[in-house]
């Protein structure tokens, strides 16, 4: 298993050309904690931490901020609150729980194609 996450910071070892141990080392962590984030078996690492990855990596603010952005949504442990929310929620909420490793990576792009386009039509219409 992987995040979203795991497979950037790959990434950008691979094209900086460096193993999980020298990037730990010269982030003061160990080389089982980055192991753990790039294989998905921590959450969403600190915000300290990202910063020293994109000074690490010297990337650009527009590549740091996108670094970001896919760490906050590669968490593998997730909680989805509806509380308050009326009750088709919480069982749409429930149900994906239950059946999410079951569906085929075509369905998973088909819903995340639909909530995308909520989201920006959302948007839009603020």
């Amino acid at each position: 298993m992987t995040t979203p996450f795991g497979v950037a910071v790959r990434h950008l070892r691979s094209r900086k050309g460096v193993s999980q141990k020298e990037m730990a080392a010269a982030l003061g962590v160990s080389p089982a904690y980055l192991s753990a984030l790039e294989h998905g078996r921590r959450g969403t690492p600190s915000f300290e931490f990202l910063q020293k990855v994109a000074g690490y990596f010297n990337i650009i603010w527009d590549e740091a901020e996108e670094l970001f952005r896919i760490a906050r949504i590669s968490d593998p442990r997730i909680t989805v609150d509806t509380a308050g929310l009326p009750p088709e929620y919480t069982a749409f909420a429930n149900r994906l729980s239950a059946e999410i490793r079951d569906l085929p990576p075509a369905t998973i792009r088909r819903l995340a194609g639909i909530l995308e386009k909520a989201c920006n039509s959302r948007s839009k219409s603020t």
